[in-house]
C-alpha cells in the first residue's frame, strides 16, 4: 500500500462516520420541522405533533450532528483546537453506544420475528418491520463506522492534515 492509500485508509472511516451522523441528523431535523415522509418507519407516536417529542427530536438531531463533527475532528486540522482525547473518546463512546443499540434491538426484534420471544402488538406495525429491516441495522452500521474511525486513529497524536 502506497503512502496515499494509507492516508486515505486512515481518514476514510472518520468521513464515513461523519456522513452517517449527518444523514441521521438531517432526518431528525426534517421530522422535527414537520416533515412526514418516512415518519411511519419510526413509529406511530411520531405522527402526533407532541411538543416534547419535537424538542427531543431537535436535540437528538443536534447531538447526531455534533458527534459526527467530533469524529471528523480526528482527521481535520481544526480538530487541534481541543485536547485529542475529547474527539477520540466521543467517537469511541458513540460507536459503542450505536453498535450496542443496533445489535440489541436487532437481536430482540429478530427473536420476535421468528417467534422465540413474545411479540408486542407494536411489532406488527409497519414501524416494527422497518426497525428490523432498516433502523436497527442502520444503527449497527453507524456503530461499526464510529468504532472503526476511533480504532484507526487511536495511536495518532494529532489530527491528520487532510
Amino acid at each position: 500500500m502506497d503512502k496515499r492509500q494509507k492516508f486515505t485508509a486512515r481518514i476514510a472511516p472518520a468521513y464515513a462516520a461523519c456522513a452517517w451522523a449527518v444523514v441521521c441528523a438531517a432526518a431528525s431535523f426534517y421530522w422535527a420541522s414537520g416533515g412526514t415522509w418516512g415518519v411511519q418507519t419510526v413509529g406511530v407516536d411520531t405522527l402526533a405533533r407532541n411538543p416534547w417529542f419535537i424538542i427531543i427530536v431537535w436535540i437528538t438531531g443536534a447531538l447526531k450532528a455534533f458527534v459526527g463533527l467530533l469524529a471528523l475532528a480526528l482527521v481535520r486540522p481544526w480538530g487541534r483546537i481541543m485536547p485529542r482525547w475529547i474527539p477520540l473518546a466521543a467517537t469511541w463512546g458513540a460507536g459503542v453506544l450505536f453498535f450496542l443499540y443496533g445489535a440489541a434491538n436487532l437481536a430482540v426484534r429478530g427473536l420476535m420475528a421468528v417467534g422465540i420471544l413474545k411479540t408486542p402488538d407494536a411489532m406488527y406495525s409497519a414501524a416494527g418491520y422497518w426497525h428490523l429491516l432498516l433502523w436497527d441495522p442502520w444503527w449497527l452500521i453507524g456503530g461499526i463506522l464510529f468504532i472503526t474511525a476511533a480504532w484507526v486513529q487511536r495511536e495518532r497524536k494529532t489530527p491528520m492534515n487532510a
